[in-house]
């Protein structure tokens, strides 16, 4: 069970609604609606004098509160929740490592035009996969797609694990406490982050020893690896705090909630089809969801153009032939993994520092302070990039450009997700849907004139104008922080059926 103690707090009246105790399993005192309004309120001592759950330091206010039932998702032990989220997060290393294989051999225009299939894809069929999950239950849709994944690495066809990158949000949201959403979204995001460079890495080292086919059949065992941990260690995350205990459906037989039986019969998902296929619509006409969309689409885009420009110049320019060219990809992952180290430590304290300035409030809009912190850094990792191609400076300072951009991509994107969550947490798959839309949107449309751009103004102007645009999207970022609040009342929440 989740460590929790009781702490001799009280609602102010307009923050937050109080219905019975919270231990009869009753209750249902709803801190995330108050906390999209007014600000989240972690510190008990905030609040006055009604029974709350707080975490292990005795002070921290578990947001939202977590029932008295152990089928509850927030009152599994750590280690369950930790092995789904290591899985979750392994099934999102997926489908970014498998768009990078069977490019050997092809020019650079038909390596480009050969991924933006997969790549639109990736995003457009992602959020049609989330309504499916308000519809079928999140254990379910994982399972299947999962399923149909192996099928086609087997067969070694172009469809990809898509449901996997929404699936991450939802079950973080759905298994952990507001306080610990910002860790656990950098371990997620690390995996995604690094997986369309760990594809080439692992490829050079197979082609030098093995079979180009290998590629696949590794990919196809990654990928029956997961399905097994899926089927053995994951369930149905959805739980609804406001019914009363006494009334929730029984938890029958996990293999019958894997495959949707369950869920099906018991109505625990209470959306009609209409109600699910509505929801990502819903979302996306808040103007804070559109926003966000813009800016990551303008930041993360270079993360394709930097991979499907690179090696035209590291080719020529440093004699690397494709063995050299894969070992470089050793550079972005070590980046990634030192972004993840960094925003370990940086979000939660960006949060803590953000509420102890707003009177023990913590806004979503502050998520984005974050962003101060990694544009510099993708901006001077750009600009290096592209001097040190251009003007033939030594391979580690293009190294160190790179490095540097990517670290930067590693922390936007934890502040990205983190800020739509705490914005509109009933929303987690929805919000998560469209912010990988906004990816692979940049993905798909860079991947058409990347490589012809490169060989017309040279890689200084190119990265030049990269810099730019990650430049002018920071101004979004800042009209966020002064308006995002208002934005996000005016426009209202979502009202879903569930969760």
């Amino acid at each position: 069970m989740a460590s929790e103690g009781v702490s001799k707090i009280s609602s102010d009246g307009d923050s937050i609604r109080e219905k019975q105790p919270v231990d009869h399993g009753t209750a249902h005192i709803d801190l995330e609606t108050a906390g999209e309004k007014e600000g989240y309120v972690l510190d008990a001592a905030q609040l006055g004098n009604a029974e709350l759950k707080t975490a292990k330091d005795g002070h921290t206010v578990l947001i939202p509160q977590p029932s008295s039932s152990p089928a509850d998702p927030l009152n599994w032990s750590d280690f369950k929740k930790a092995v789904i989220l290591i899985i979750i997060s392994a099934t999102a290393f997926l489908p970014g490592l498998w768009k990078c294989n069977g490019i050997w051999g092809m020019t650079e225009d038909e390596v480009n035009h050969s991924q933006v299939g997969n790549v639109f894809m990736l995003g457009a069929g992602g959020v049609f996969v989330v309504a499916f999950s308000a519809y079928f239950g999140r254990y379910p849709v994982l399972f299947w797609f999962l399923v149909i994944a192996l099928a086609t690495a087997v067969w070694c066809a172009a469809a990809l694990s898509f449901e996997s990158f929404m699936g991450g949000l939802m079950f973080i949201k759905d298994m952990f406490f507001f306080h610990e959403h910002a860790r656990k979204i950098n371990i997620w995001s690390s995996f995604i982050i690094v997986s369309p460079y760990m594809g080439p890495l692992l490829t050079a080292f197979i082609i030098n020893t093995q079979k180009w086919q290998w590629a696949f059949g590794i990919y196809s065992i990654m990928t029956g690896l997961c399905l097994i941990a899926v089927i053995l260690f994951v369930d149905e995350s959805y739980y609804d705090r406001k019914i009363p205990a006494d009334q929730q459906p029984q938890r029958g037989s996990r293999w019958k909630r894997m495959i949707g039986i369950e869920q099906w019969q018991s109505h625990l998902m209470k959306n009609t089809f209409k109600d699910a296929m509505m929801r990502p619509l819903i979302v996306i006409s808040k103007p804070p969801v559109m926003v966000t969309m813009l800016y990551y689409l303008f930041t993360f885009a270079w993360v394709v153009g930097i991979n499907t420009t690179l090696s035209i110049f590291l080719g020529p320019l440093y004699n690397f032939g494709p063995k050299q060219i894969g070992f470089f990809y050793f550079t972005p992952v070590v980046a990634a993994i030192l972004g993840e180290i960094a925003g370990h430590w940086l979000h939660d304290m960006i949060a803590r520092v953000s509420a102890q300035r707003n009177n023990g409030r913590f806004e979503p809009e502050a998520r984005y302070v974050a962003t101060w912190v990694s544009t510099p850094f993708l901006v001077s990792g750009i600009v290096l990039l592209g001097f040190a191609l251009e003007r033939g400076y030594h391979y580690m300072l293009a190294s160190l450009g790179w490095g540097l951009y990517v670290f930067g991509i590693m922390i936007t994107t934890v502040a990205v997700n983190a800020y739509a969550l705490d914005s509109y947490p009933e929303a987690s798959g929805e919000v998560a849907a469209w912010i990988n839309f906004a990816r692979t949107t940049g993905g798909f449309v860079v991947s058409y004139f990347m490589v012809e751009w490169a060989g017309k103004q040279g890689a200084i102007r190119q990265f030049g104008t990269m810099a730019g645009i990650c430049g002018f999207a920071f101004v979004m970022i800042i009209f966020l922080q002064i308006f995002g609040k208002r934005m996000r009342m005016w426009a209202g929440p979502v009202n879903f059926k569930t969760v």
